[in-house]
């Protein structure tokens, strides 16, 4: 376990609630955000909970300092600590702080290869309205880790202090970039040979031969490489320190201009990597170039039309004035009319310059400047195997550990028809599996959070598809147990290697204790049965035979499993594990009596039961009325659900499913106000092609479906602004009375 303090550079841009809401947002990945909680606030949702915040530390107006605290705590890749533990350990190290009647929100991000918590802590006190900045806290982060490794029984990392600050900030750069730093490439390069220099000729000499410069700069010295990059030479080596080479040199002596040797020099190029990536780096240096001047001419261009616009507006102006000038009027009234034109002026060339801003800020991030680890990553999402294959290749990427599935049969290169959640900087895939995330690291898939039914199934058949449906199991004997229960159940086309893991497997297909475990629903007869339970259509017989040729499946966000049948087609099926049709009604249909009417049989046979005539309605041999709506719209009938109400209720389950990982979503529910009412106007959302608009009353969202006529008049109401809704759904500005 690692803690590291991040400190902020710039005291200016220190803003609690900016990294609040950067630590929260999404960035449209499922795994992103974990657990979210506040500590020492008044309220529990962290939305408020950031005004409080930002309240407290207004009381304080002496402190110059960073009043906010930002602290990362990192696991090893193969642990994954509980929500418990992970609270346990951040209360210990905010007290081991000093910070334990501090306000705070802790955020997990279980999105990278390390399971990793930020906590963002405010360093002024809620009561007393004073700053604490901890004394030598990377000592004192230190011990409080080596204390949590051995109470939680967690793997030892060395929190010993053996480097000095631009030496850490040279190897982390490295690490994330995947890129050498100039500090790094000296230390691996020459450090040896500068160190046991014996005069000042010897050791410009040895800095030359490698294309370096020793310089004075201030009161020490500095290596160059001749193209404006330096780095302290007491950052290279202690050794090599301005002190401690006088010491042993004698006075420094510059070197020779006229001697200077040129020969090998530091390059970016990557670092850590077992392959050969010249031609992919190679890429990334042209795509880097391509893309800064690109930037540089679209830039140019922006500035171009801005300084057209303000010189247009000012020929305006400047038209204006002269109208003044011959206008017959007295000298007080020109000089308001001048006034009135020069603010004017001010507020057009404002709005021009605002214009351009946005429009610069557009571009860098249409054209943003990537690192070599961030542009392999963007490469591989996008289906680039070599980037891919490049990531795994890195020193770092250990591949996964701990209770893993693969396969044996297949091969590694099949395309991946599984949509992914993101890939991270190891290469390895996360999917997104229902509520189950499934890593993929190249060689074997884990099941890292959420490993249930659903979760397991979906991880054999990304297995299957990927490395071969003969499945290799590696972890514990439970682990084991629920794979091959999964797969029992789900009745999948895969075998296993391990002979003690198939005997199990055939022993629950050959028993009948399996139907209550597969979802809850009672089984069908037929071939149905098993595609039910696995969601997939057409189950798979014991002998593993597909009942009706699935051949491959893709797993899909939001537990979504699409197979692809023997005739090409492609079946998708959103709800695993739903039952097929039974002998009961839907419940819609069941003791009703309004709908009575409707029914030709009013009692429903079963088994040994026979219809009489008293069960059969009159009308049943009579024809009936045609319909009078033939012209109409089709409504709905009682217990039918349109497209329009059928988004509403996802919009709202999904809504509903953030709220109970961040405690501050507001509850959402549907609309369902009979009478006028009014209240307060909270934006407009499209799901599935359905326009529904957010309107918040007594800190709830509620949801209403709207047609799209109504969503244009809504976009001029302000957020927040009140509205008016009738009794049939219509939505309108609240005007407001006349004084």
């Amino acid at each position: 376990m690692i803690a590291k303090k991040v400190p902020m550079r710039s005291i200016r841009k220190s803003d609690f609630g900016a990294l609040v809401e950067y630590l929260t947002d999404g960035q449209g990945k499922h795994e992103r955000i974990g657990n979210v909680w506040a500590t020492n606030c008044q309220s529990e949702g962290w939305q408020v909970a950031i005004t409080e915040v930002l309240n407290t530390q207004a009381q304080n107006t002496r402190a110059k300092a960073d009043k906010t605290y930002h602290v990362i705590v990192s696991f090893r890749a193969d642990e994954q600590p509980d929500g418990a533990t992970l609270k346990a350990i951040e209360t210990r190290i905010c007290e081991g702080l000093g910070y334990d009647n501090h306000q705070r929100i802790c955020v997990v991000h279980p999105d990278t290869d390390n399971l990793h918590f930020h906590i963002a802590i405010n360093k002024i006190h809620p009561t007393l309205y004073t700053i604490r900045d901890p004394y030598n806290d990377h000592w004192t982060l230190g011990i409080l880790c080596k204390r949590l490794e051995q109470e939680y029984h967690l793997q030892a990392d060395n929190h010993q202090v053996g480097k000095t600050g631009s030496q850490d900030r040279a190897a982390d750069m490295e690490r994330q970039a995947g890129v050498q730093s100039l500090l790094g490439w000296i230390q691996r390069e020459c450090a040896d040979q500068l160190k046991n220099a014996r005069s000042w000729g010897e050791l410009h000499t040895i800095l030359g031969r490698n294309g370096l410069e020793l310089r004075e700069k201030g009161n020490g010295l500095v290596i160059t490489n001749g193209s404006g990059i330096g780095v302290k030479a007491s950052s290279v080596a202690m050794e090599l320190s301005k002190m401690r080479l006088v010491r042993r040199l004698g006075d420094f002596q510059p070197a020779d201009v006229t001697k200077r040797q040129h020969g090998r020099q530091y390059e970016a190029r990557p670092v850590r990597f077992w392959g050969d990536t010249t031609k992919l780096f190679r890429r990334y240096t042209s795509d880097m170039e391509a893309a800064a001047t690109a930037c540089k001419t679209e830039g140019a261009a922006a500035t171009e039309r801005k300084n057209r616009h303000i010189e247009s507006v000012r020929k305006i102006a400047q038209y204006k004035r002269d109208a003044v000038k011959v206008i017959n009027c007295s000298k007080i009234s020109k000089k308001v009319l001048y006034g009135v034109i020069n603010r004017t002026l001010k507020v057009e060339i404002l709005k021009i310059k605002r214009r351009c801003l946005a429009e610069r800020v557009a571009i860098k991030g249409k054209y943003k400047q990537l690192t070599w680890a961030d542009w392999l990553r963007a490469k591989a999402v996008k289906g680039d195997l070599e980037a891919l294959a490049a990531l795994r290749a890195c020193e770092a990427a250990t591949g996964l550990k701990g209770d893993t599935i693969t396969g044996k049969g297949g091969s590694k290169h099949a395309p991946l028809t599984a949509e992914l959640d993101c890939i991270t900087k190891k290469g390895t895939i996360i999917y997104h599996v229902g509520s189950t995330a499934v890593r993929d690291d190249g060689e074997r898939l884990q099941v890292s959070r959420g490993a249930n039914m659903e979760g397991l199934q979906g991880a054999l058949l990304l297995a299957s598809e990927h490395y071969g449906s003969c499945i290799a199991v590696n972890g514990t004997e439970a682990f084991k147990e629920q794979v091959v229960r999964a797969a029992a159940v789900g009745k999948l086309s895969v075998t296993f290697n391990d002979a003690a893991l198939e005997r199990r497997r055939q022993e629950l297909l050959g028993s009948g204790g399996l139907r209550e475990e597969a979802s809850g629903h009672d089984k069908q007869p037929g071939a149905r049965a098993a595609g039910e339970r696995s969601g997939v259509d057409g189950g798979y017989d014991s002998r593993g035979s597909g009942g009706h040729g699935c051949t491959a499946a893709a797993i899909h966000p939001r537990g979504t499993i699409r197979g692809t049948t023997a005739e090409g087609g492609v079946a998708r099926y959103d709800k695993p594990y739903v039952g097929g049709v039974g002998r009961k009604p839907p419940p819609q249909s069941q003791n009703r009596l309004r709908e009575l009417s409707e029914l030709g049989v009013v009692q429903l046979a079963s088994g040994d039961q026979m219809l009489l005539p008293r069960d059969v309605a009159n009308r049943l041999g009579r024809e009936g009325t045609k319909p009078d709506h033939g012209v109409r719209r089709d409504i709905p009938r009682p217990g039918e659900m349109t497209v329009g109400q059928a988004a509403a209720e996802k919009y709202v389950a999904e809504r509903e499913a953030m709220r109970l990982k961040a405690s501050g979503v507001p509850k959402h529910r549907l609309y369902d106000q009979e009478g006028r009412t009014t209240a307060a106007y909270a934006g407009i959302r499209q799901v599935e092609g359905e326009t529904l608009i957010l309107l918040k009353r007594d800190e709830e969202i509620l949801v209403l479906r709207v047609a799209a006529s109504a969503a244009e008049r809504l976009k001029r109401v302000a957020i927040g602004e009140t509205v008016t809704v009738t009794a049939k759904g219509r939505v309108a500005r609240t005007k407001a009375r006349k004084i």
